[in-house]
């Protein structure tokens, strides 16, 4: 049995993003598909005082309708100080910013990364190995395969040898469910209710906000508040 998922890549992602991450086998980035604006490509919320605030790396679109994310190049490198201050200025009094502080310090000061595909996947490797995550990460670019929406999540489950794909819960709207039973190929789609609340700065507790808020306020013990990566380090 082999399952895996396909996802464009996004900006410091939310647990979820994480929980299917670790939930398979092999996780193949889609980002050679079109740049959507206003997307989770490029931004993501973490939480203030105030509530939740948008961090969003600012990239070039005049012009370039059709770009694909793998495509889309960063514009102002002064996002990654701002970011940095953002992060540093609301969760400095977390618990556990200080046992992450050296890491992410470096990953936004230490860069100048300019294509957006390859920042996201910085960051997302480097929150991977601190959930303990081993799941192989692999680029759709790296298989020669062609089609639309469900013709070409078929094409790459078969290029990547899966009997099981899961999906995001959203894609039910687009999913031609028919023909992955059809190529026979399990079609699962991951369940995001349920999931337990946890120490967190700021007032009412929110789930929807970046990975790094779970990271700075439980540290080694995110796991715990998760689905799927909590199985899989038990396991190991």
């Amino acid at each position: 049995m082999k399952k895996i998922a396909i996802v464009q890549s996004n900006y410091i992602p939310w647990k979820g993003y994480f929980d299917i991450i670790a939930a398979v086998d092999e996780f193949i980035l889609y980002d050679d598909t079109q740049y959507t604006r206003r997307d989770w490509r490029n931004r993501n919320l973490i939480k203030t005082p105030q509530g939740e605030q948008w961090l969003t790396i600012p990239v070039e679109v005049k012009g370039r309708y059709l770009q694909k994310i793998c495509e889309t190049r960063i514009g102002d490198p002064s996002w990654r100080q701002n970011h940095w201050r953002s992060l540093r200025a609301n969760y400095a009094k977390a618990q556990y910013f200080s046992f992450y502080e050296e890491l992410f310090q470096d990953l936004y000061l230490g860069s100048d990364e300019i294509m957006l595909s390859n920042s996201n996947f910085a960051f997302m490797t480097a929150i991977c190995k601190c959930l303990g995550i081993e799941t192989a990460i692999t680029w759709s670019m790296d298989y020669e395969v062609d089609g639309n929406k469900t013709d070409r999540l078929l094409a790459l489950c078969k290029a990547a040898g899966a009997t099981h794909y899961l999906s995001g819960p959203s894609a039910r709207e687009y999913i031609d469910a028919d023909r992955f039973e059809r190529e026979n190929i399990v079609l699962e789609y991951i369940d995001y209710s349920g999931y337990p609340e946890y120490p967190q700065l700021n007032g009412e507790f929110l789930h929807r906000v970046s990975i790094l808020d779970l990271l700075f306020n439980t540290g080694p013990d995110a796991a715990k508040f998760m689905k799927n990566v909590r199985v899989r380090i038990n396991e190991g």
